[in-house]
């Protein structure tokens, strides 16, 4: 019998050269949150482009949705568009981030929160320059011509979903548990999912746009953990 030691896998040896890396695996899941981002971003770019797939469902939904407008939900989701658009939510973004900043006497998540919300908004009027898609028709609109910038991506479901992905990332990552992961992801996933419904059945957007917009928060939530683990450095091989 043989005296030299058996070899490990190769899917072993490449996890374990990845966990000698501390800075790489602590960067990694934000890496693949970029990825994945710009990917589904990419992917709904190409339908609009191309005009197919999740581009068919585009005027179908937007239509279903007019049809069945009704007085009490129009208000309740048009102030919700109200809050969350470019007057009402940068307000609420500078308070969030100026109460964590006195609250945890540190102002490296606070500015973390607000450069992501600067760079999410500066990034989708960006991409609503470059791509021009025109708006849904004037008369499925709730308020006609209240809507100047182009359609593609929606800003108030960027603005909303990155908003609630940093937030939630600054909160959890310093002190994580289940509980409180899981109240902040069914929070992000309501307040996103209820920002974005109200873009559509306002008749201000398609469904591809609110889709990219949210691909797009995913992505900006990447670049933060990124630069964020970056700076507070690599966790312990105990952390790990």
């Amino acid at each position: 019998m043989s005296d030299e030691p058996a070899l490990a896998p190769p899917s072993t040896n490449a996890f374990a050269a990845l966990r000698a890396r501390p800075v790489l695996w602590a960067v990694l899941p934000g890496l693949v949150l970029v990825a994945a981002g710009l990917g589904v971003f990419f992917s709904v770019l190409d339908g609009v482009q191309e005009k197919d797939d999740l581009w068919d469902l585009d005027e179908p939904v937007l239509d279903w949705l007019v049809d069945r407008r009704t007085s009490a939900w129009t208000s309740v989701l048009a102030a919700i568009t109200f809050v969350t658009g470019p007057t009402v939510l940068p307000i609420i973004v500078g308070v969030a981030c100026l109460v964590l900043g006195l609250l945890r006497h540190e102002w490296w998540r606070p500015l973390l929160l607000a450069g992501a919300m600067i760079g999410s908004t500066l990034l989708s009027l960006a991409v609503k320059g470059l791509v021009g898609r025109a708006r849904p028709p004037e008369d499925t609109m709730f308020v006609p011509g209240a809507e100047t910038t182009a359609s593609f991506p929606s800003g108030h479901t960027i603005g909303t979903a990155t908003f609630l992905l940093v937030a939630g990332y600054l909160v959890c990552s310093r002190n994580p548990s289940v509980l409180r992961i899981v109240a902040w992801g069914i929070a992000t996933v309501v307040g996103t999912a209820l920002v974005a419904l109200s873009r559509l059945y306002l008749g201000y957007h398609f469904l591809t746009d609110v889709v990219a917009a949210v691909a797009l928060a995913v992505a900006v939530l990447g670049v933060v953990s990124v630069v964020d683990r970056l700076h507070t450095g690599p966790p312990s091989a105990s952390a790990v």
